[in-house]
């Protein structure tokens, strides 16, 4: 989906510290218990593409699901950064 797709919003819900320390390319960073305030007046359409992850998979089903529940209709949670294969970005 990554590469197929234009206009995806790859959302990492891990901590700022978490997030430095190695994330998937192109991704942002919106810890979960953020996501209701960051989402809830932001311009974005509810049917964009969304793809949420986070170290394992726990809080990115909680962050998917609170995208959910604000009317998000594109929404895909794919687990964890400790799974991904494809390499990760550091901050320097």
């Amino acid at each position: 989906i990554m590469d197929s797709e234009k206009d995806v919003l790859i959302l990492d819900v891990r901590t700022v510290h978490e997030f430095d320390a190695g994330h998937i390319k192109d991704a942002g960073c919106v810890p979960v218990d953020e996501i209701e305030n960051t989402f809830k007046d932001m311009p974005i359409a509810k049917n964009k593409l969304i793809l949420v992850y986070c170290r394992s998979g726990r809080r990115s089903k909680i962050a998917a699901q609170k995208l959910a529940d604000m009317g998000f209709t594109n929404v895909y949670e794919f687990g964890g950064v400790i799974h991904w294969s494809y390499g990760i970005v550091r901050e320097k």
